[in-house]
């Protein structure tokens, strides 16, 4: 593997330099006993912040302890009426909106599993993971139940409850948001379940029915988390609850010093069916005894600025997107930040113009992080002390050991000197849910050695600070979201008039967009609005192509494998 960054001289260094490069008040490793499951570590939140404001979203606030009434009605529902057992898998398709927490909680306190779900998915979507995860119920918002109703009758699933928007904001102020959504900026399109049983009528029916707390531990699974996975197509992470417990106790471990318990007020604009805010905002902040603001559309700006206004928030998580559009909005740089004392970059690179101006603004360091969510995710993030933006993705959180391999999987020991990154710790998944092909020590598994394979290429400096120097080999990131070239050419491949297609990412000022170069079948013919508008029907919006690209053949190797990073090059 060459070395493609130029800097300081590689030198050798010693085993886990990040140690001595820790603040003080960082421990070296965390307890990962702490909890026996996020059933105790719930129910201990909940007994230190009963009284205390837990969510606030459209005005509406809801207490640790309502949060825990009105989650025990929710799985005792599950329970009892819907005789759903420990290890049954539950959908969860909807945006940031109260109900979330409810039903996360919910879920898990009846000992199920967790299936986040874009509720942007299209129908070929929502359809593969439903069957993949072999999900028995599902959690949806009426917004996007018209695509369910679609896929409903190929799918296992038994249950649909269904949401409105305004189902925690009071008869009134629900009422009228319900029909502004569905009237008024006719966001409900028409669909189809009959089936179906509505959240409130759940929770109503709850409150009569009995709990019964399951038996649960570590190794028990709490979240199928779909990725594009280090290999292949959208697979399942396994994540146990000693998983995300874990890494719930090394985030703490690396942010707590800067955090107060029962004190934090956290802005959550990311949604948290993202395996980033999952474990950041829903997990950790829960842990503190945090307030959260969940922000429903954070692509409103002016929207999402409002809200802000009276909320003196401490901790803000975001990707580079949305910084950049947040300090190029006027009314966002006259807010007091004199609150703000941590800002969490994730989910795609910060770049440094983003982070420096956001510290200009605010006056926080923007601390990027580096995760996987085969890692529950956190891997790596700036420690809180740095003065500023230093280009890197930090250090290996707590209890976690970070090497880099060459080409012949042999241990690099220089600094300076790129190689895949390879991970272990407490927080690495036991592998993709019934995926045996990437089962064992494989090419195809995405573990080596027992550590997993992230197919990142980076560097290690003398402090042990990581720098990625090359994105995953074929990955794209838009927007802090992953997109699998496999997935987009193979929508690009059902339409008649494509030969070949190869789907790469481009470099953009605010991150990647899917660029797609398609071979035209001889005598067809095709124009760019045709191959977007097919991509449309069948993929989310970040993952339909922004660039196309017409030609007479790919870049091939010599056994006919395309050559990606040849089409990468070349669109640059």
């Amino acid at each position: 593997m060459e070395n493609i960054q130029s800097g300081p001289t590689p030198t050798p260094f010693v085993d886990k330099p990040w140690l001595q490069r820790y603040p003080k008040d960082v421990p070296a490793d965390i307890d990962t006993d702490a909890f026996t499951s996020l059933l105790d570590m719930f129910e201990q939140g909940i007994k230190d912040y009963s009284e205390q404001p837990a969510y606030h979203n459209f005005g509406q606030s809801l207490s640790y302890g309502e949060l825990d009434s009105l989650s025990r009605d929710f799985a005792a529902y599950l329970q009892q009426a819907l005789k759903l057992k420990t290890g049954d898998r539950i959908a969860l398709m909807m945006p940031n909106l109260l109900q979330y927490p409810v039903c996360l909680f919910g879920a898990l306190r009846a000992g199920l599993v967790v299936v986040n779900v874009n509720p942007l998915y299209t129908a070929r979507e929502l359809r593969y993971q439903l069957r993949d995860a072999k999900v028995d119920t599902i959690v949806i918002v009426e917004n996007f139940a018209s695509t369910l109703t679609e896929v409903l009758k190929d799918t296992p699933v038994n249950n649909v409850i269904l949401t409105r928007m305004g189902d925690h904001l009071g008869v009134l102020k629900g009422a009228l948001l319900n029909f502004v959504v569905k009237h008024v900026k006719k966001l409900v399109p028409d669909y189809h379940l009959p089936r179906h049983i509505r959240y409130k009528t759940v929770l109503k029916k709850g409150q009569g029915l009995r709990y019964n707390r399951p038996k649960l531990n570590g190794d028990d699974l709490a979240f199928l988390q779909y990725t594009g996975g280090t290999t292949g197509r959208s697979k399942g992470a396994m994540l146990s609850h000693r998983n995300m417990l874990a890494n719930v106790e090394q985030a703490l471990g690396v942010y707590g010093p800067v955090l107060s318990m029962g004190k934090e007020k956290v802005v959550t604009a990311l949604p948290l069916y993202h395996v980033f805010a999952l474990t950041v905002n829903g997990l950790l902040f829960f842990r503190i005894g945090a307030q959260n603001l969940l922000v429903t559309n954070p692509r409103d700006i002016p929207g999402f600025v409002k809200e802000l206004k009276g909320y003196d928030f401490s901790c803000i998580t975001g990707v580079n997107t949305l910084f950049n559009a947040l300090v190029n909005n006027d009314d966002f740089q006259q807010h007091d930040f004199k609150s703000l004392k941590l800002t969490i970059g994730g989910g795609m690179s910060v770049q440094r113009v983003v982070a420096e101006r956001w510290q200009s603004i605010t006056g926080s360091r923007l601390l990027e992080g580096y995760g996987l969510t085969e890692c529950s995710p956190l891997v790596t993030v700036c420690p809180y002390d740095m003065d500023g933006y230093n280009g890197s993705i930090g250090l290996p959180v707590c209890s976690t050991d970070v090497r880099l391999v060459d080409d012949n999987d042999q241990e690099i020991t220089l600094t300076h000197t790129p190689g895949e990154m390879e991970v272990k710790g407490p927080q690495v998944m036991s592998g993709y849910w019934q995926n045996e092909e990437t089962e064992g020590d494989t090419p195809d598994s995405p573990f080596h050695e027992g550590w997993l394979r992230t197919g990142d290429i980076a560097t290690i400096d003398e402090q042990g600070f990581l720098t990625i120097v090359d994105r995953k080999k074929d990955m794209i990131l838009v927007s802090g979201f992953n997109v699998f070239p496999n997935e987009v050419e193979g929508v690009a491949m059902q339409h008649d008039a494509v030969l070949e297609a190869a789907a790469v990412g481009v470099e953009q000022d605010d991150g990647e967009l899917v660029k797609l170069v398609v071979v035209v079948k001889p005598n067809k013919s095709l124009t760019e609005q045709e191959i977007k508008a097919h991509c449309r029907q069948y993929l989310t919006a970040y993952k339909v192509p922004k660039v196309i690209e017409f030609r007479d053949e790919l870049p091939k190797t010599n056994v006919g494998k395309i050559l990606r990073r040849e089409l990468r090059d070349s669109a640059q």
